[in-house]
């Protein structure tokens, strides 16, 4: 009886243990509310919800795939269309929170400057505040800008071709429509 019951607590954990494991390397799904936040407490992430704050024991994972190190404080932002071999990794410092969409507030311009692989600037005499500098990934900005911008590119591109199948002997010229294209795709191309 007892060989039994140890072949049984021995294949209960095996059965448990691959699957305990990787959902620690990916981080595990969570809830959040707008009022979340996961921010950097004595050394360790720790989840915020209002003036509620409660330690977390195990790496999360945001809706939109951004993965936070309870332990160390390395956020992981996911890969994207334009980023799409590896998406960029941030260490949070003391202070500096996590939003549930994402974005990572740093609370020193030191840390700021840190994310930005910038090395910190000092800060003038007198100057108690800064400018909040919120990280949200590479290639994200705000939606309807991304539309507006695609929309634009998309009537360029047609007036491009219009040009081009004219059936003319000579090449048109579209040297201004190709400055505006790279104006685009930089706009498009550039954190926000």
């Amino acid at each position: 009886m007892q060989r039994f019951l140890l072949l049984s607590f021995a294949a209960a954990c095996l059965a448990t243990a691959p699957r305990l494991a990787a959902a620690q390397d990916g981080g595990f799904p969570v809830q959040t509310t707008k009022r979340t936040e996961f921010v950097m407490k004595n050394g360790e992430v720790m989840r915020r919800e209002g003036s509620q704050v409660t330690a977390l024991t195990q790496n999360v994972k945001l809706d939109n795939g951004v993965k936070i190190n309870y332990k160390s404080g390395i956020v992981e932002m996911p890969t994207d269309r334009l980023h799409p071999v590896e998406g960029k990794k941030i260490t949070l410092h003391e202070g500096d929170y996590v939003r549930p969409d994402g974005g990572i507030v740093f609370a020193t311009p030191s840390s700021a400057a840190a994310a930005r692989g910038e090395e910190p600037k000092p800060m003038p005499a007198g100057a108690d505040k800064f400018d909040t500098y919120v990280q949200r990934g590479p290639g994200f900005s705000d939606p309807v800008t991304q539309v507006r911008l695609l929309n634009q590119k998309v009537d360029l591109l047609t007036q491009k071709v219009f040009l081009l199948s004219q059936g003319r002997t000579e090449m048109p010229d579209t040297k201004a429509i190709d400055s505006e294209l790279a104006k685009i795709n930089s706009q498009l191309t550039v954190p926000k």
